[in-house]
């Protein structure tokens, strides 16, 4: 068990990738999927001493994990849902989620911070609904608790958030989750993993499984920026495809039973002044029975989401319906006026419901994960959420183990494990960037968003590349270089969607900073 680059660190050049994945010819672990659920595998086992390559067929959060609220928490639907059914596995969900929390705060602080959330009530008899649930919130966190909850009364929650429609309005609950970036979290795990051994290709895309005395030996892997193709040998293959999962799965058994489906999550991105820079909004309840978080996002106001059912596609659009759905909402509970125009950018995600094949009753859907070993031995991770996706990772690291008859792996070492970006955070990295002549919104951003590597991205943009790649946005030319040289990017959309988050917050500004990304790319 010895990693294809003996334990080095590859360098963070998708070409170095590409010929240390072909030279290698086998590995213990092939995880198929470069989300959060495939680059928390990759992580959990390299860190266990496993050989491990990811083959991801487009680039790194490319898909839902790019698409999600940007919080990390518990979830409230969930715990009401726990209390009304008597659901203890619910229960579970809740706290286990709150748990995971407080260690995604603790592994990225860099890329992760509590953040206040103001329910709002204008009705009396909302109050000890909303007051016990929210505290029920606090106990399942136990120890891992980031700030009681407390009722405000109607002038203290105006007061956090200004926009809040004022007749009516009786008090309001604050409590507090996590708020991070998750694309940026994304890359973090994956470099990460890099930075251990793993190979990480993107870019490429398992075509086929290969299969030897009736087990799974290997793939054939697709590079789709050359068109070559080349065979790896595994051990064990893991499928963390998270839309595709049944795809990958009917590679190894044509006849396999689909586990999962799928809801669309559409948010939308207004700018700043809709919202405080520092507290968030839960609407406690739309028309269809959801909730609906309003909240500071990098300089910018996210609303989210929908829950509609939703057909498998390899890019899902907003729709103008759901749209209207969210500004619908916002119009009832904000003293000012949002239009259609103030939409600066909005996407869609695809929301994973899977039912296990081993169950009885496969009809029911379950925002929970399930890891899944086929009869050829491959490894499903599919459904689940941001928040829990270090505890299911290393879920199907033990099945993978398991499965594939591993012997002597140490068990999962990442709960303390500190993520790309935070083992030498310095909590003055902001004002250390400013000192240096940078701006202060593009030294906070630099901060936060690379963390202790935000001292390599100041040095190129000291070296000629510190214009900003948008006005009146934080994002600087320099980030360009270092996401193709350092974060495996390769086409501007990996840098304006994933690496920077300016597509997601702009996409006007994004479109016009396209051709200079690509020159960028390109040097």
């Amino acid at each position: 068990m010895s990693s294809p680059s003996a334990g080095r660190a590859l360098p963070g050049r998708r070409d170095e990738h590409r010929r240390a994945l072909e030279a290698a010819q086998s590995v213990d672990v092939l995880v198929v999927g470069g989300g959060a659920s495939g680059a928390g595998v990759a992580l959990d086992a390299i860190s266990r001493g496993l050989s491990v390559a990811i083959v991801e067929r487009e680039d790194l959060a490319s898909g839902t994990s790019s698409r999600s609220t940007k919080l990390i928490h518990g979830g409230v639907r969930y715990l009401e849902k726990a209390v009304k059914q008597f659901d203890r596995s619910q229960f579970a969900l809740v706290r286990d989620a709150l748990h995971e929390r407080a260690v995604l705060i603790r592994n990225a602080p860099h890329l992760c911070h509590p953040l206040p959330l103001v329910t709002p009530l204008y009705s009396w008899l909302q109050v000890p609904y909303f007051m016990t649930g929210l505290k029920l919130y606090d106990l399942l966190a136990g120890r891992s608790n980031l700030h009681p909850s407390r009722f405000v009364n109607a002038r203290e929650a105006k007061r956090r958030f200004p926009q809040l429609r004022g007749e009516g309005l009786r008090g309001g609950v604050v409590y507090y989750d996590g708020q991070f970036d998750d694309a940026r979290m994304n890359v973090a795990i994956a470099m990460s993993a890099a930075e251990r051994g793993a190979v990480v290709l993107t870019h490429a895309e398992v075509s086929e499984l290969h299969l030897q005395g009736g087990r799974l030996a290997g793939a054939t892997v697709h590079d789709h920026l050359d068109g070559s193709a080349f065979e790896l040998r595994a051990r064990a293959i893991v499928n963390a495809a998270g839309p595709y999962v049944d795809a990958v799965r009917r590679l190894a058994d044509p006849d396999a039973t689909p586990m999962l489906s799928a809801s669309s999550g559409v948010h939308i991105v207004l700018d700043e002044t809709f919202s405080p820079p520092d507290t968030g909004l839960l609407i406690p309840e739309t028309e269809d029975g959801r909730v609906l978080f309003l909240l500071p996002w990098l300089g910018s106001t996210l609303v989210g989401t929908t829950d509609q059912p939703a057909e498998i596609v390899d890019d899902p659009q907003a729709t103008e319906s759901e749209i209207a759905y969210i500004l619908r909402h916002l119009e009832q509970y904000f003293d000012v006026p949002v239009r259609r125009e103030d939409v600066k950018s909005a996407w869609s995600g695809l929301r994973p419901l899977v039912s296990d094949p081993r169950a009885a009753d496969t009809a029911k859907l379950s925002r929970d994960h399930v890891v899944h070993v086929s009869d050829e031995g491959l490894v499903t991770l599919a459904g689940g959420k941001w928040t829990t996706y270090r505890r299911m990772a290393a879920d199907a690291v033990d099945a993978a183990i398991t499965s594939a008859g591993f012997e002597g792996v140490a068990p999962s070492a990442t709960v303390d494990l500190k993520l790309a970006g935070a083992e030498r955070l310095r909590a003055d990295g902001a004002a250390a960037l400013q000192q240096r002549g940078f701006d202060a919104d593009v030294a906070k951003h630099l901060h936060h968003a690379y963390g202790d590597r935000a001292e390599l991205v100041a040095e190129l943009a000291e070296d000629g590349l510190g214009a900003r790649l948008a006005d009146g946005h934080p994002f600087i030319e320099a980030e360009v270089v270092y996401a193709r040289d350092a974060e495996l990017a390769v086409t501007a959309r990996d840098v304006l969607h994933r690496r920077t988050r300016l597509a997601f917050l702009d996409e006007a500004a994004a479109e016009a900073a396209r051709e200079r990304t690509e020159a960028l790319l390109g040097t």
